[in-house]
């Protein structure tokens, strides 16, 4: 080569090195962008579910107005929607995305959310109170497949387990003394490391049926994330990211958070600031927060939401500098069904079509899950009184008053057109298959059991609803263990006797003290009996042209 023409490439090569390091500074300047997408108490929800999502009406801000939305074929679509021309893109759940399903999945066992989730690409979740519904055994199956122990494979083909990670870094095996999932779990964009932490509600043990998570605690979960910072740091992370199984209430609308409360809240004021974003869930409820000077979101419930939230990271410090997020309502009119999800619910429908269509009964009207302000709605008066049918006679339990949770009531009974109702609106009503068992109680103790509705003074409680014949008053203003008024509780109109015996129904979480309710722990002479959606199926037969009950066997006096 002449030396004129050294000359020019290298001054080419000079201008090439000079321009490639004006790019890598400029670079270096550029904060990293990453999406991550979230959702929250998907409940095995691959239909959209039949309430959709409430939310402000636009035309008049003093309402509110349905938006069908949500189900997995819409929710897979949103979800690669929203990660479209993101490079560094993150999907990520707060939990509870099995347990109190519909028909569709529960029928076999929650395979089919998992796989419909795995599918769509879910990568991450942390452990909520429903993913023990049947044990954890069973939810370490659903981690990492096998067929389920005593039904086998009733699907398609064998069940793999989830392609996505579960997390609990607060809920420990207490004989091997380790976490039973990881604690936390990193992922790397662009070379920068980012955490997720995965947490169960500290509650948890006092809102699943107990024998579930024997032999498990549950941690306080702020204290959990600040002991696990160090150890994150010293791997040279800065960005922290917590998946908790644990929310807030909030007086706005799905993208707002006015005047938030709940448990979320000092949760996240006692976190160390060195986590960047808190995704939150388990209220159902959805919101874009600010609280300490940190992100929180929520998503609503059942994939009628994908929280779109947006992180830049520093390139020198690796650590979070911005942080915004919109809750994006999954609407059924703005997204087209995804073709894989369509083909994997119709080979699971077309297993359980039989079961779901079965005509069960026909009623005079709907029963609505909405409470009054005493706690009482008609959904549940209907439950308790079908419990109560159901294990009346003595040989069933010889039971003369029903008690259920409200939390074990789970949508409206909403009938089709002309009254009818199939198998598949009761189970969606009664997802649990929780047994009933009927105890000796004595009328003090039912007295005691009542007051147990509330946990503590500042607690709104959460209401039994009660059989037909049974009657008490209770007062907000009243502290704990005085709510009930003095009297009050009735049997067909007659007042309970604190010293007579009385036959009680409940179901199985409550028979086991779950949600606190310990003096059921000392109900005596007791029988179990059939499965909750069966006494429902069993009453609803039993009682054609059925129409809601008068809500008045609970009363608020203030």
């Amino acid at each position: 080569m002449s030396r004129p023409l050294r000359l020019i490439a290298c001054l080419t090569l000079a201008l090439h090195l000079a321009a490639c390091a004006s790019l890598d500074a400029s670079q270096s300047n550029t904060p990293l962008r990453v999406r991550i997408l979230a959702i929250n108490d998907f409940h095995g929800n691959l239909y959209p579910p039949g309430g959709g999502i409430r939310v402000r009406d636009p035309q008049d801000a003093a309402k509110t107005v349905v938006v069908p939305a949500g189900g997995a074929e819409y929710l897979a679509s949103a979800v690669n929607d929203l990660r479209r021309g993101h490079d560094h893109h993150a999907f990520v759940a707060a939990g509870d995305l099995i347990g109190a399903s519909p028909l569709l999945s529960a029928l076999f066992h929650d395979e089919p959310a998992i796989e419909a989730l795995s599918l769509m690409g879910l990568e991450i979740s942390s452990v909520g109170n429903h993913e023990f519904d049947a044990g954890v055994n069973e939810l370490l199956r659903k981690q990492n497949g096998g067929c389920h122990p005593v039904q086998g494979c009733k699907g398609a083909s064998p069940f793999k387990g989830a392609s996505f990670s579960y997390l609990a870094a607060s809920t420990w095996d207490t004989r091997t003394q380790r976490t039973i999932f990881p604690s936390y779990r990193v992922k790397q964009f662009d070379g920068i490391s980012v955490a997720f932490i995965g947490l169960t509600l500290k509650g948890t043990a006092n809102i699943v049926v107990p024998s579930g998570v024997a032999g498990l605690r549950f941690d306080d979960e702020a204290d959990t994330v600040n002991r696990l910072v160090p150890e994150l740091r010293a791997q040279g992370i800065e960005a922290i990211v917590v998946l908790i199984h644990e929310g807030g209430q909030p007086a706005g609308d799905y993208n707002e958070c006015p005047g938030i409360s709940g448990p979320i809240v000092e949760i996240v004021r006692r976190l160390d600031k060195a986590v960047d974003l808190v995704i939150s869930g388990h209220t159902h409820r959805a919101y874009i927060c600010s609280i300490d000077g940190r992100l929180v979101t929520s998503g609503d419930k059942y994939g009628t939401i994908v929280s779109a939230i947006d992180l830049e990271l520093d390139r020198a410090t690796r650590d979070v500098v911005s942080a915004k997020a919109n809750n994006v309502i999954v609407r059924n009119d703005a997204y087209a069904k995804d073709r894989l999800q369509t083909d994997l619910i119709a080979t699971y429908d077309k297993l359980v079509k039989p079961l779901a269509q079965r005509v069960i009964g026909r009623v005079g009207g709907a029963f609505a899950r909405e409470p009054n302000d005493a706690g009482a709605f008609p959904a549940g008066q209907l439950v308790a009184d079908a419990q109560l049918a159901a294990t009346a006679q003595p040989e069933h339990g010889g039971a003369v008053i029903a008690f259920t949770n409200s939390g074990n009531v789970r949508v409206d009974l909403q009938p089709e057109a002309d009254g009818i109702v199939r198998y598949v609106q009761a189970f969606a009503m009664q997802p649990f298959g929780n047994n009933l068992v009927t105890v000796t109680l004595s009328g003090e103790q039912i007295r005691q059991l009542l007051e147990q509705q509330w946990r503590d003074d500042n607690s709104v409680g959460e209401f039994f609803q009660v059989s037909s014949g049974f009657e008490y008053r209770w007062s907000a203003s009243q502290g704990k263990n005085r709510r009930v008024v003095p009297g009050s509780p009735m049997l067909n109109g007659k007042p309970l006797d604190p010293a007579k015996d009385y036959r009680v129904t409940v179901n199985i979480y409550m028979a086991e003290g779950g949600g606190g309710l310990g003096v059921l722990l000392d109900g005596r002479d007791r029988k179990t009996g059939i499965v909750d959606v069966a006494a429902l199926e069993q009453y609803l037969a039993a009682h054609p042209g059925l129409t809601p009950s008068p809500l008045d066997r609970i009363r608020r006096v203030d």
